[in-house]
């Protein structure tokens, strides 16, 4: 059923902009990779939000909402799309099976807990994982995901499951997809980048608020340092290992997001040659690296190595440090003078 013949698997680094590359490229959008789908749709971002808890701790994000990457970059680029979710299993499964005999392959947000081919270690309740349905051989579904190596199946049951997980971010059978062959030139290619580019600018260095963009990382550092009075050692610990946790979202490592910008400016300066472009790439590359430090250290606290308010502290002084990095990648950025 549909196009289990001619779906070209490519691995990812990350799910979402994974996913985008493999659609967009299976449109004929061949000049798509993952730097620039991630960079044009202004993928960078961060938020701490207390009152959402997952897995017991405060929701932090490292990029944009679920689905928004796929969204904005098909929009910059002209890209018509579908995107459903539902209330009924049966609805959802019967307008999955519809789009594949279309012929079309189909984005699907899940949940990871249940994915069979996911490592134990890596099964976590996080809902916006993203994968792409290509096809359908009798109670299999084939599937792409774009951070494994290979493709695999899943039977009816097991992709209704993950497309219906419960809790935070629920899916509700989520499907997505670009709708017809589109070619786009150098030039509309060109204009995505320097659209995303100025979103993203607005989204880290002046989105309203305390809780995002730059803002949020100062203040996420902030409270770190409260963490251990405030909490106990034990939640404190907990809590630093949430931040890992979505700061690593599966395989993205240590300051994944930020070496993805830092390689979408490299190829953004293909197509703009600007040298502010490369200065800032290079920024993010730092700023990526002091993340994947961040990381060793909150590891070091919730491994139990390392404990005491000191120790507390370096921790939320790496992410006021790397709150100052970001900031002066963007205010690079934002100084480009765009031809």
């Amino acid at each position: 059923m549909g196009m289990s013949n001619d779906f070209k698997h490519i691995q990812a680094a990350h799910c979402e902009t994974g996913v985008t590359t493999n659609l967009l490229r299976g449109i004929g959008i061949d000049k798509m990779t993952e730097p620039l789908a991630f960079g044009i749709g202004s993928g960078l971002f961060f938020a701490y939000i207390p009152l959402l808890k997952i897995n017991n701790g405060p929701a932090i994000a490292f990029r944009t909402l679920p689905g928004h990457i796929f969204s904005k970059t098909c929009d910059s680029l002209g890209v018509n799309i579908v995107r459903k979710k539902f209330r009924s299993k049966e609805d959802a499964q019967k307008a999955l099976d519809k789009s594949l005999t279309d012929g079309y392959a189909v984005g699907c947000q899940v949940g990871v807990y249940y994915l069979p081919y996911f490592p134990k270690q890596y099964r976590f309740h996080f809902n916006a994982h993203n994968l792409i349905v290509y096809g359908k051989e009798a109670d299999k579904y084939l599937i792409s995901d774009p951070i494994m190596e290979t493709v695999t199946t899943l039977t009816t049951y097991e992709l209704e499951r993950v497309r219906f997980a419960k809790g935070a971010l629920a899916p509700k059978g989520q499907l997505y997809y670009p709708v017809k062959k589109h070619i786009v030139n150098d030039e509309t290619i060109k204009d995505a980048i320097k659209t995303g580019i100025k979103r993203n600018v607005f989204s880290m260095l002046t989105f309203p608020g305390f809780i995002s963009g730059l803002h949020g990382i100062k203040y996420t550092g902030n409270r770190i340092k409260k963490w251990r009075d405030k909490l106990g050692l034990e939640k404190a610990g907990l809590y630093l290992a949430q931040l890992v946790r979505m700061q690593e979202e599966i395989g993205t490592g240590g300051g994944g997001f930020r070496y993805m910008y830092a390689a979408f400016l490299q190829e953004a300066n293909a197509y703009h040659n600007n040298g502010q472009l490369l200065q800032a790439s290079e920024t993010f590359t730092n700023a990526g690296d002091l993340w994947r430090t961040a990381a060793v250290q909150a590891a070091g606290i919730y491994k139990g190595r390392l404990g005491s308010q000191a120790d507390f502290n370096v921790m939320g002084d790496y992410l006021l440090e790397i709150a100052e990095v970001e900031k002066y990648a963007f205010e690079i950025l934002s100084k480009i003078k765009w031809h």
